[in-house]
């Protein structure tokens, strides 16, 4: 049985080894000029002390490109992507074509993993981008276990799932909250302020808060439970899902590198002994609760369509 990699998103080259020593096989890194709802902002100097390190101890390196480019932002593709295939980074990530066309032009050795978040449903799409040049397709959260089991039996490439972390709900390019305060006569300095913690949605009716912020790629909202199917992996791992994501997005390093822990010792019980795994399902589970922040709340996502939002 194939052994997922074990993808995950650390908050500063700091968190780097003490990840990968918890088990994790890739890490994913960038900047918010190109990247979108990144655990952390890692500029050039970063990515390449990353890159180094990741290395050193024999795990991969990616680098999101995922936003969404206006006309005035492709004159910095060229460089940057020059940048990063110097520096070694295994894969470029990527939602908008004009990356992938300025990575056959100026590195056309590059490895692209496709991820828009939404629109990797089903496996034709996933084959399409496959056939121009990305060797990987990243599934939107939406989908349910059948459908990603079925993606990865027909799909001509790698097929990466997130298994743990907030999801996003809804993103803008505009600035909606900032511009809401400033009609509204308040004074709310909410652009740039990526990720910050203390900004929420409240839906009273039922009792969820939304994490919200806005930096220069718009507005993120984002969901009000952590996904978390460290016990509902057996499907996955028997289907040969390539690479299993732990977003640590809005995390500290004690918490990204528990989970760490945790699903490196689920994924190797069962590829050792699936029964052990059975038995042992709700000590991870467990293990989880104790470790999550008391203001997010667990859930299994849209794995089996019991999330509405």
């Amino acid at each position: 049985m194939k052994k997922p990699e074990l993808l995950v998103t650390p908050t500063c080259v700091e968190d780097i080894s003490p990840l990968i020593e918890a088990g994790a096989t890739a890490i994913m890194i960038g900047e918010e000029t190109f990247g979108l709802r990144l655990a952390g902002e890692f500029n050039r100097q970063a990515v390449e002390q990353s890159t180094a390190i990741a290395h050193e101890k024999g795990a991969k390196i990616y680098v999101a490109m995922n936003a969404l480019f206006h006309n005035e932002s492709l004159p910095l593709l060229p460089d940057y992507i020059q940048f990063l295939d110097r520096v070694g980074v295994d894969a470029i990530v990527f939602g908008d074509p004009a990356v992938l066309m300025n990575v056959k032009e100026h590195a056309p050795n590059m490895k692209l993993h496709w991820n828009t978040e939404t629109t990797a449903t089903n496996w034709y799409t996933a084959n399409y981008w496959g056939r121009k040049g990305s060797t990987r397709a990243v599934l939107a959260r939406e989908l349910n276990m059948d459908a990603i089991v079925e993606i990865k039996e027909e799909a001509e490439v790698e097929i990466e799932v997130q298994v743990h972390g907030m999801t996003c709900m809804f993103q803008s390019k505009r600035m909606l909250v900032g511009n809401y305060m400033a009609f509204q006569g308040k004074d709310l300095k909410v652009q740039g302020r990526s990720k910050d913690k203390s900004l929420i949605l409240h839906d009273p009716e039922r009792d969820a808060k939304y994490p919200i912020w806005e930096d220069k790629n718009g507005t993120h909202i984002m969901s009000p439970k952590d996904m978390c199917i460290i016990d509902e992996l057996e499907e996955m791992l028997d289907a040969g899902v390539d690479a299993f994501k732990i977003d640590g997005i809005q995390k500290d390093l004690p918490y990204i590198k528990k989970m760490t822990e945790l699903y490196r010792q689920a994924i190797d019980l069962y590829l050792i002994n699936p029964s052990d795994y059975e038995e042992k399902k709700e000590y991870f589970l467990a293990e989880v609760k104790k470790a999550q922040p008391s203001n997010r709340g667990l859930d299994t996502g849209f794995f089996f369509k019991e999330t509405v939002y």
